[in-house]
């Protein structure tokens, strides 16, 4: 049902009771037709409907479904050979459906619908095609502002198979030039473009570079031990990892350190499939074809989230021992994963790390059942404060009150809270948030000119405070946060600074292109900028990386040749810098 169907479908719906009943009829046997296509069309998977967006051959550095802090990536990562400006096309015909320009997330990003309803995303553009930017500039300048989110018309900017769209860029988040590319299905599902024939050379098995054993409660151990243990594992002739012989008793698990790598690229991508098998017959399989965005943060219970923090390993768990992990990739899933080793009893169990192309590697662990006495136990260290997953938990003192909700946590834990000098402790950053907690602190001892630079600050892993958003209730500023640690009141009494790029006050800039200034701000951060020629907005493009506002003179003609120039900075906690000066420019 392509979007034609779609605005007959709609003429009939609000049309139907002008009919006649036969009419009617008629109209719904069309209607019913047109959506067991359309239906039909979203599960049987339109392999040779989708081109590659780029000219050049795709070579990836990153896969869908990877392992990313706090979801798994939901595209794939397309090299544009270390630089910017390849021509980014349309992957198959359809219109722009909507656009965001943002200074973090995908940066410059546009979604094109198609007539099948799949949408695909290109993301970290570094700029429109012509008649897109044209379409963006006038939206930005008629609401003021470069950061932009629209929706257009789908007869608004129609494109063909293969049409220019973009030219590849590094905006947003993007750690390098790079094409973010996305399949969303019509429920907005993201799909794994290489089930859609996006094809990726890929010959080379995956790599297993650790294995671990889990004992799922204290009466289970593995080699005497109910703490996890590392396996020591060697490569066979055939291939094939082989673990020493473990002894265990009780449930157990397993997880593994994995990557693979693609033609092309040393990148270490993500795994497309991990399967167990205990005997040969298969208990846990785990694939990255399909998920939607609500679930991607269940990744923290899918690793072992606390050696990620602790040691930047990501451990993929063929276990789920979290109530709340309700991942649609789990696949398999006997027994939630767990083997219950018996006494005497001998296993072997083998964990395959797969690729999208079928290309796998194999570990093999046999296991001896030994009841045994644990010579190492696991260590729990108690504090007065005891969360319960399932219900809601609260903290406070004579400053700060700390709320979570309930089921914010994947498991019951003891919670560890300190407020020392002001510095407030909330347990550490080794267990997992799902959902947002409230940090709110008492004000009412501060002054009002105190308060106009008070905020919330928050200790990153290097120590260093940082401002985390804060809003004022009454005499308690508080913020509302994912993520565990130190938390502190500070003040922010320093403006931002800003100053000219590459000209001076009156210089002739008649064969410059764009205006630049830079702006930083060292305190809370830059909240808003705005920039302006003549009294009127212009529009200014941020590279928060760099801290450079750029002004392309193409986009307005300027009228007589002295102008004047006014960029006006404010951080967080709204102190506010005004820059100006003077240039001549002819047009």
């Amino acid at each position: 049902m392509n979007h034609k169907h779609l605005k007959f479908s709609f003429f009939c719906i609000t049309s139907y009771y002008y009919f006649s009943p036969i009419m009617r009829k008629k109209i719904v046997t069309i209607l019913f037709l047109g959506i067991v296509n359309f239906i039909f069309s979203q599960n049987e998977l339109p392999k040779d409907y989708f081109t590659n967006p780029l000219e050049i051959p795709l070579v990836l550095s990153g896969t869908f479904g990877e392992l990313r802090t706090n979801h798994f990536h939901a595209g794939l990562d397309i090299k544009t050979q270390k630089v910017e400006g390849h021509k980014v096309l349309s992957s198959a015909d359809g219109y722009v459906s909507r656009i965001n320009v943002s200074l973090w997330g995908y940066g410059n990003a546009l979604y094109i619908t198609h007539p099948n309803g799949y949408t695909t995303v290109y993301g970290h553009l570094q700029k429109f095609s012509p008649e897109i930017d044209a379409y963006v500039r006038k939206m930005q300048y008629k609401k003021e502002s470069f950061s932009i989110r629209l929706y257009p018309k789908p007869d608004e900017l129609i494109v063909k198979k293969g049409a220019l769209i973009a030219l590849s860029g590094n905006s947003g988040s993007s750690g390098g030039p790079h094409l973010h590319y996305e399949i969303r299905d019509v429920k907005s599902n993201i799909l794994n473009p290489m089930l859609l024939g996006i094809n990726v050379p890929d010959h080379k098995n995956p790599t297993i570079q650790n294995a671990f054993a889990y004992s799922k409660n204290d009466s289970a151990q593995v080699n005497q031990s109910s703490k996890n243990v590392q396996l020591v594992f060697s490569r066979q002739y055939d291939g094939d990892l082989l673990a020493n012989t473990i002894y265990a008793f009780g449930e157990i698990g397993f997880g593994i350190n994995a990557y693979d790598r693609l033609d092309g690229a040393l990148n270490r991508n993500g795994l497309y499939s991990l399967e167990m098998t205990v005997n040969g017959e298969k208990v846990f399989q785990f694939t990255v074809n399909k998920f939607s965005f609500d679930e991607s943060r269940f990744i923290n219970s899918y690793v072992d989230y606390e050696r990620l923090i602790t040691l930047k390993q990501r451990v993929q768990k063929c276990f789920v021992n979290h109530d709340m992990n309700n991942l649609s990739l789990y696949k398999k899933l006997d027994n939630k994963g767990f083997i219950n080793v018996k006494d005497s009893l001998e296993y072997t169990v083998s964990i395959i790390a797969k690729d999208f192309e079928g290309n796998k590697t194999r570990l093999i662990i046999p296991i001896k059942g030994k009841k045994d006495s644990i010579i190492i136990p696991k260590v729990v260290k108690k504090t007065p404060y005891f969360f319960k997953a399932n219900q809601p938990n609260r903290i406070k003192d004579s400053v700060v009150t700390v709320t979570f909700p309930k089921n914010i946590f994947y498991e019951d834990f003891y919670f560890d809270y300190t407020n020392i000098d002001g510095i407030v402790k909330l347990h550490n950053s080794s267990v997992p948030v799902h959902k947002s907690f409230r940090v709110a602190f008492d004000i009412s001892n501060y002054s009002e000119d105190e308060l106009k630079t008070l905020h919330i600050a928050k200790k990153n892993k290097y120590g260093k405070l940082y401002y985390v958003s804060t809003k004022r209730k009454d005499n308690t500023l508080y913020t509302v946060s994912k993520n565990l640690g130190e938390y502190t009141l500070m003040s922010d009494n320093v403006s931002p600074t800003i100053r000219a790029l590459g000209f001076k006050n009156e210089q002739w800039l008649t064969k410059f292109t764009t205006l630049k200034v830079k702006i930083h701000d060292k305190g809370s951060g830059i909240k808003t900028y705005r920039g302006e020629i003549d009294g009127e907005w212009i529009r200014m493009a941020l590279n928060p990386k760099t801290g450079t506002l750029t002004y392309d003179f193409s986009d307005k003609k300027l009228e007589g040749t002295l102008h004047n120039l006014k960029v006006v900075v404010t951080d967080n906690v709204n102190n506010s810098t005004t820059f100006t000066t003077s240039f001549n420019k002819k047009n």
